[in-house]
């Protein structure tokens, strides 16, 4: 633990921004991290709690009263070493991670929880400046090769371990660069792109091998017939040829299908979903040209979905220049504050508002569409109703509907399932929601019904967090080991 009485002596302290009207400019990351004074006495208030909840509330179970002490005694080195034995890529959680291990701070039944997020970015950011994150190649070679099929969060935490413990790993990516969801997904203003590539050129010089512009799956139509997710892939791998040259396969391929919106009017040009949207505008921050790029400059614009995804949507437009920007949620608002003694040390439900709803957004709760309404095949507007919850059921409320105008419309209503064509190229077995069906158990964890085929991540567990996918990428290492050594030292 940190200081003794730090929790009754300091004030959580938040992580700074810069100002709305200079990062609407640019793409770059806005977060203003903890210096050392302050990341000290954030540091200070972890309390000596006996049980402490926030390293089971992590899904990578980071050690983190081990760290927050670290870090309050300026033991910065071994603070990293710590993070780093449970998290590969403490950079991306601590910049786009929600927190989880917050909400179960046991301070965080009656005062404001230790900002552990701010404390793990200060750790990763100082270890990086220090010199102190270097490749870890392995003393020997097993002489296996593994393929890892998605290069997002997963893909990478899994292809790390297996590296360091001495296969060699090729890594498959369908798009021209490596990163998932984090390059192609997330914006630059949350997490700029240079924290991956670091991580690619430690990754390589361990020994792992990265091939992108890779598709892996049927040799015609791989994503199926008129999929609208996002592939610049130049050639194909069938999976026949993939189980042949190598000795196991994992599918880190991710959760790609975007839930659509079966209302009249939905072909109408303007209406596209975020996956449509977002990728282009990072790849133009990488330097490339795209042609017909969707922007906002200019439009109206309305985003469906709540969550994170259309956030990211909002912020984007506004650095577009949208002449306004309002995001539709389902569900009605939740409260601002969570009953503490009902939730705690669990997830709560309540009012969440992003620096991108800072920048400039309308939110409407309670809200359908029901309609896409166009002229000359292009949208125009929505007609739309409140709704309201009663037994559980979704209901209109009567007198309640509108038109409201839309230059631009896009769908961020989550994901559904991973690519159904990539699975059944595998033949691989789904479960109810069309996954890739297979057991997280100690032993046999992470295998498929087809043999020496694993998977991990929201590929096997659907739509999810980033830390999750580190965790499941991490695990399902240990269980390929295990299956090609007959046993692991790989921590679980």
């Amino acid at each position: 633990m940190g200081k003794v009485t730090g929790f009754m002596e300091y004030e959580r302290i938040e992580e700074g921004y810069k100002p709305v009207p200079e990062r609407l400019k640019n793409y770059k990351e806005f977060v203003i991290g903890l210096d050392d004074a302050q990341a000290n006495k954030q540091a200070a208030r972890c309390m000596d709690c006996g049980t402490p909840f926030c390293n089971s509330g992590c899904p990578v179970n980071n050690i983190i009263p081990d760290f927050n002490d670290m870090v309050f005694r300026a033991d910065w080195k071994s603070a990293i070493d710590t993070l780093h034995s449970t998290n590969n890529f403490p950079e991306f959680t601590g910049r786009i991670c929600p927190a989880p291990c917050e909400a179960a701070c046991t301070l965080n039944v009656n005062d404001d929880a230790v900002g552990i997020k701010s404390i793990e970015h200060a750790i990763i950011d100082r270890a990086w400046a220090e010199g102190w994150v270097q490749p870890q190649p392995p003393q020997h070679k097993t002489g296996k090769k593994v393929a890892v099929v998605g290069s997002g969060p997963a893909g990478m935490a899994a292809a790390q371990q297996l590296a360091r413990v001495g296969h060699d790993v090729t890594r498959f990516e369908k798009n021209d660069r490596v990163g998932g969801l984090l390059r192609y997904g997330i914006p630059d203003f949350k997490m700029e792109k240079i924290h991956i590539d670091r991580r690619v050129a430690q990754m390589q010089a361990e020994g792992v091998t990265f091939r992108t512009g890779v598709m892996v799956g049927r040799a015609q139509d791989p994503l199926g017939k008129d999929s609208k997710v996002t592939n610049w892939a130049r050639e194909t791998i069938t999976p026949e040829q993939l189980q042949k040259d190598f000795d196991a396969v994992l599918l880190t391929a991710g959760a790609e299908q975007s839930r659509d919106l079966p209302v009249p009017g939905r072909d109408l040009d303007g209406v596209h979903f975020a996956m449509e949207f977002l990728p282009q505008q990072n790849k133009v921050n990488a330097g490339d040209k795209v042609k017909d790029q969707l922007r906002a400059d200019g439009k109206h614009v309305i985003v469906i979905g709540g969550g994170d995804t259309g956030s990211d949507c909002v912020g984007t437009s506004n650095r577009h220049g949208a002449a306004s920007v309002t995001q539709f949620e389902l569900m009605p608002q939740p409260p601002e504050e969570e009953n503490r003694p009902m939730t705690w040390p669990y997830w709560p439900i309540k009012l969440r508002t992003s620096s991108s709803h800072e920048e400039g957004c309308e939110r409407e709760f309670a809200i359908s569409t029901k309609e896409l309404i166009g002229d000359g095949g292009k949208v125009t507007g929505l007609k739309t109703v409140r709704v309201e919850w009663k037994d559980g059921k979704m209901q209109e409320v009567p007198g309640s509907e509108q038109t409201l105008k839309a230059d631009l419309v896009l769908l961020a209503m989550g994901f559904v399932a991973p690519v159904s064509a990539v699975l059944d190229a595998f033949g691989i077995d789904k479960d109810g929601r069309g996954n890739a069906k297979a057991s997280t158990e100690f032993t046999g964890g992470y295998a498929t019904n087809v043999p020496k085929v694993f998977a991990a991540g929201d590929i096997r567990r659907g739509q999810s967090l980033v830390v999750w996918a580190i965790r499941e990428g991490r695990q399902a290492a240990r269980s390929v080991d295990e299956f090609l050594m007959g046993y692991s030292d790989l921590p679980r």
